[in-house]
């Protein structure tokens, strides 16, 4: 049951420590795997040259990658993100301009609110985060970019679960034990309002307000979220935070469409849901 979600963030929680007994080669194939997944496609050259490491060891973990299904290669002899790590419907080259375009507003955002900012996409039941911008304050949230948090408890996948009906949420959560009632409830108040708030449901310690990225028709996108320390998130400094992260929002949205406008159109939602 959604209602029964443990509150605090042992089980989904954004901070992790490296191993202690680290493995480099797995650790340099997961970053290449999560390169390709958020950045598109690389050439066996731009892959050594992101990890460090030589030529010859990059053309080993592309291959392993393609083994497993993690990567394929064109044509054009770059390796491009494998069927292992895309939902139906996700696409990279989606993503990639969303973080091209969002980032330098992210960046404005923090300088505004200083606090740290999230682009996030929705993948079925789930987001993930495309991209951060940390704030400078000593006390602050880290960055969360690759990392998957269940849309139901993260702010930015409340904000995009709103924009659904029952009809689509019922399908959405019908193989999961869900409590659709309790949904419902708690996404009819996130529409009313206009945004979602995350009080330590995903990590003790952490909150977040988050709002959706309207997409081109209408339909959200992606969502934008201000991830804090719950020391410092107080009702008080809502209005602040939702004024910086509308105003973003509508900023990214003008340009996306200006881009979207200048490239031919490509045929896959950023959501993970199929058509």
């Amino acid at each position: 049951m959604l209602a029964d979600v443990p509150k605090h963030g042992i089980h989904y929680s954004v901070m992790k420590n490296q191993p202690t007994y680290a493995l480099s080669s797995v650790d340099h194939a997961l970053r290449l795997a999560q390169l390709l997944q958020q950045e598109g496609p690389l050439t066996v050259s731009e892959a050594a040259e992101r990890l460090g490491v030589a030529r010859s060891t990059a053309h080993r973990l592309l291959a392993m990658l393609v083994y497993r299904d993690f990567a394929e290669q064109g044509k054009d002899r770059r390796y491009l993100p494998g069927p292992a790590l895309y939902p139906a419907g996700l696409a990279p080259e989606h993503t990639l301009t969303l973080k091209e375009v969002a980032r330098p507003h992210l960046q404005m955002l923090v300088a505004k609110v200083n606090e740290t900012a999230n682009l996030v996409v929705r993948v079925g039941t789930q987001v993930r985060f495309v991209t951060t911008v940390e704030c400078d304050q000593v006390l602050r949230v880290g960055d969360r970019a690759g990392r998957v948090l269940p849309a139901h408890l993260a702010s930015g996948g409340k904000a995009l679960l709103a924009a659904l009906d029952s009809r689509q949420l019922a399908e959405l959560y019908r193989d999961q034990d869900a409590d659709l009632a309790q949904l419902y409830k708690e996404l009819s108040i996130v529409r009313r309002r206009g945004f979602a708030v995350n009080e330590q449901l995903t990590e003790t310690g952490v909150s977040a307000v988050g709002v959706a990225l309207p997409g081109p028709a209408g339909t959200p996108q992606a969502a934008l979220s201000l991830a804090i320390p719950s020391a410092r998130f107080h009702p008080s400094r809502l209005p602040t935070w939702l004024s910086a992260l509308t105003t973003t929002a509508a900023d990214i949205q003008r340009d996306l469409t200006a881009t979207h406008h200048s490239a031919p159109a490509a045929g896959h939602s950023l959501n993970g849901d199929s058509n």
